[in-house]
């Protein structure tokens, strides 16, 4: 039996309406022409994307005792994503994302955080790691109950039980980078944010200097996101891949920062090569795109392979 990737973070429900003509004065109503319920959230993106590349994955976090959670825990079993570790908490609500998108595509969102605030070190059962082999810690940052030392310890237990660990973050509007990922960057064996989130952790605007200092500090493999520039890659002993981006038709962004994730993860989870994983996670980013939704284009391995070797590269 294969062992699982395990994918822990922040699970979302999206309420998304469109198109959004005008903004409804108080004690108003606009109409949509859409209204529609989805999945969102760094784990619940990254998981989709790994299911798709036909991998066996299972998602940890909590959502609330309701109908967003209900709908969450079913979407994931429909998927084939194990949510066994979804904890359910009845003192608050699932996580859920008002998204009014307006004629030219530009979105307005409404978030409550709910659930995944709650989510703490002491819930999540470390047993779990006895059949994994990749931890994948998505939406560091806006993670409360784990961020920092507890991020850390986790970590540290999943290395301790033979786990390899990834992490990724989001934009932290508290300006506190460092602060809360610092104590994790030991334990991190692949690193994945993007191009501006490694400014802000590091201080260096160069992405070469922004890597660097991540190494220093202990992280094995950095995967740097930097959009229609590809992505570049570091480890240890000088090795610095930069991977140009595939030319496709841009349909919706959303997502693609997790699509590259998983894409990064599954080809550690094959045994690649470092530039053959860049590559592939590039292409897994690349299709996320030009589909609608988080996950919208992700396609299966062997189609994603197919693109890797078809696509031209951007110049």
């Amino acid at each position: 039996m294969n062992k699982h990737i395990l994918c822990l973070g922040i699970l979302v429900a999206d309420v998304v309406g469109r198109p959004l003509r005008a903004v409804p004065d108080p004690g108003r109503l606009v109409l949509v022409d859409e209204m529609s319920l989805h999945t969102g959230g760094c784990a619940v993106n990254a998981a989709t994307a790994l299911a798709r590349l036909g991998l066996p994955v299972e998602i940890i976090g909590k959502v609330g005792s309701d109908p967003f959670g209900d709908f969450l825990v079913s979407a994931l079993s429909e998927r084939g994503i194990g949510s066994q570790s979804v904890k359910r908490d009845p003192e608050v609500g699932t996580s859920a994302t008002m998204v009014m998108v307006e004629p030219d595509g530009e979105r307005r969102f409404v978030h409550y955080i709910g659930a995944n605030a709650q989510l703490i070190l002491e819930d999540i059962d470390c047993s779990i790691f006895d059949n994994a082999s990749i931890m994948h810690v998505a939406g560091s940052l806006v993670l409360p109950g784990l961020d920092g030392e507890p991020t850390a310890e986790l970590l540290r237990r999943a290395k301790q039980a033979g786990v390899v660990t990834f992490l990724d973050v989001v934009w932290d509007d508290t300006g506190r980078w460092m602060e809360l990922v610092g104590p994790a960057l030991p334990y991190i064996d692949f690193f994945v944010p993007s191009l501006p989130e490694a400014k802000a952790i590091t201080g260096h605007q160069d992405p070469t200097d922004a890597a660097q200092v991540l190494i220093e500090h202990g992280v094995g493999v950095v995967g740097l996101k930097m959009d229609s520039d590809g992505c570049l890659v570091m480890a240890g002993e000088g090795t610095v891949i930069r991977q140009p981006a595939f030319e496709v038709d841009v349909v919706d962004t959303t997502g693609a920062g997790d699509a590259f994730a998983a894409g990064f993860v599954a080809g550690v989870y094959q045994g690649w090569s470092l530039e053959k994983t860049a590559r592939f996670a590039n292409a897994v980013g690349a299709l996320c795109v030009t589909g609608l939704g988080a996950t919208g284009g992700v396609r299966s391995l062997e189609k994603t392979l197919d693109f890797m070797e078809t696509t031209p590269l951007r110049n």
